[in-house]
């Protein structure tokens, strides 16, 4: 498989995204927060950075009231896993930071593949 020029710009836009999500987790967790509002906290913020920056760049095309109801939904299936992955690494290895960076992966792949096909169609 040849990487598209697309796939490359999908992928800066999940590193920067990604860097917000676990920068603004790490800072919650830092001053005490919850486990759940952390996770919650960063993948939100990251989320509506990641929309636009992907409707803009990735996808060529303007952010619309139909297709951020489609991101919400793969959105709320890609916040258990990181929910369910953080929680997991937490009690499994005392590390939910580990958690948080292993789910990054999984659900940058949910999250192209659906914008491809069904969000940005």
């Amino acid at each position: 498989m040849v990487l598209d020029q697309r796939f490359l710009i999908y992928l800066a836009g999940g590193a920067l995204s990604a860097a917000i999500d676990v920068g603004i987790f790490q800072a919650l967790l830092t001053v005490g927060a919850s486990l759940i509002v952390a996770t919650s906290t960063g993948f939100f913020v990251s989320l509506v950075v990641n929309y636009l920056f992907h409707a803009r760049f990735t996808f060529t095309t303007s952010a619309r009231t139909a297709s951020f109801g489609k991101y919400l939904v793969v959105v709320a299936f890609n916040y258990c896993i990181a929910l369910g992955m953080v929680t997991l690494a937490a009690s499994l290895i005392g590390s939910p930071l580990a958690g948080k960076i292993l789910s990054l992966p999984v659900i940058a792949v949910i999250g192209f593949f659906a914008g491809k096909y069904w969000i940005f169609k």
